[in-house]
């Protein structure tokens, strides 16, 4: 089990608030080791594997995925909630969930079908992975989803901050039955899921953008996060194969995020005098945070990879195209639901009105790899 060297302000499996449904524990597991256990066995982890980050799937077998990106993130964040004595189990399930509501074709995906969505409750990918752990994945004899812990569900909901104004559909719905407490910050355990994701895609994406020659190695030696780790391996290994010393920088770079959000961190945990987990959560400030140094440094990086890798004329292009797919086979469905897959037809026919069927569409879309969303347009559209 996590518990037995945890902090006082870490969240223990004995002191979970529990599951929706009523479940008998595990001789071998914590509850939140069966939550990462069947956040890994899910449906829509698996189809996370031919999912965008930023490159479509068929623009190359090295760029990151929506998988391989949440492994990323899980593993930048059990590390530094194990160095900060938090609760491992319940961080990585989290960090693993995180993206588990993501169209196809990454944020352009999402974009677009917010845009469909926009009279009938609009989208969120957030709120999506809620509505997918909660009521889509229809696996187990006794529930819909996955029937997670409290803290868990709470940590994929809010693990950016707390949701306040007016909630996604998605998220409302179950929040009616299962009070997240969607006003209060997250557990440190989330909130370092939360920051493990921005260390994880700013690295990754500067490692990705060179490969697909976006952007060179002096070039991003004008950023100020990056152009010391250069300086370093160069004064280290003067001479070095240029692959390797580009590895050798980002890898440094990681370096520097990971250990600056550790020792923000450890500063803020001790001022807050929190006590228990729940006193994390009502601070009313995140305590897994960035320095204002390095925070500055990220804008400067998030900037230039906005204007050099976001935006550059080939993704843009892709951007456009995959964009017409999602735009194409909304309205398709729409007007011809008996298309979805014999397994929707009973949700189908049960809708009482567009909106319901809208978003039965729209979880069917949401739920597309990269590949079938593109052979399904081609099959059914042209």
């Amino acid at each position: 089990m996590a518990d037995h060297k945890i902090a006082p302000f870490a969240s223990a499996p004995v002191g979970s608030r529990g599951r929706l449904y009523s479940e008998a524990g595990s001789a071998h597991r914590s509850c939140f080791q069966r939550d990462r256990d069947r956040i890994i066995h899910s449906s829509a982890f698996r189809r996370l594997k031919h999912k965008t980050q930023v490159f479509v799937e068929d623009e190359g077998d090295y760029y990151r995925t929506r998988l391989t990106h949440s492994i990323e993130v899980a593993q930048v964040a059990r590390t530094m909630a194990g160095d900060l004595n938090l609760n491992t189990e319940l961080t990585e399930a989290v960090a693993l969930a995180h993206d588990l509501g993501h169209t196809p074709f990454g944020h352009t995906g999402e974009d677009a079908l917010h845009g469909l969505m926009a009279p009938y409750g609009g989208f969120d990918h957030n709120a999506q992975a809620i509505r997918i752990v909660t009521r889509l994945e229809r696996h187990y004899a006794e529930f819909d989803g996955l029937n997670l812990t409290w803290e868990s569900l709470e940590g994929i909901a809010k693990h950016n901050g707390p949701v306040g104004g007016d909630l996604p559909y998605a998220l409302s719905d179950y929040n009616t039955v299962h009070d997240l407490e969607l006003h209060t910050h997250a557990s440190a355990e989330a909130q370092v899921a939360a920051l493990s994701d921005d260390i994880a895609y700013n690295n990754h994406d500067l490692h990705d953008g060179l490969r697909a020659g976006l952007f060179t190695d002096h070039e991003i030696c004008s950023l100020p996060l990056v152009s010391p780790c250069f300086e370093a391996v160069d004064a280290k290994y003067p001479g070095l194969d240029p692959k390797r010393r580009r590895h050798e920088a980002l890898r440094r770079v990681f370096g520097v995020m990971v250990e600056d959000v550790l020792h923000t961190s450890r500063g803020l945990l001790e001022e807050s005098k929190a006590k228990t987990a729940q006193d994390i959560r009502d601070l009313g400030f995140p305590v897994i945070c960035f320095s204002d140094g390095l925070w500055a440094d990220l804008q400067i990086l998030r900037k230039f990879l906005f204007t050099r890798m976001y935006r550059a004329p080939s993704v843009v292009e892709k951007r456009e195209e995959v964009t017409q797919i999602v735009e194409d086979l909304f309205p398709y469905y729409m007007r011809l639901p008996e298309h979805l897959p014999g397994a929707w037809r009973a949700d189908i026919a049960a809708a009482a009105d567009d909106i319901t069927l809208a978003r039965l569409v729209a979880d069917y879309i949401a739920g597309m790899t990269d590949r079938f969303a593109m052979q399904e347009h081609k099959r059914l559209i042209g």
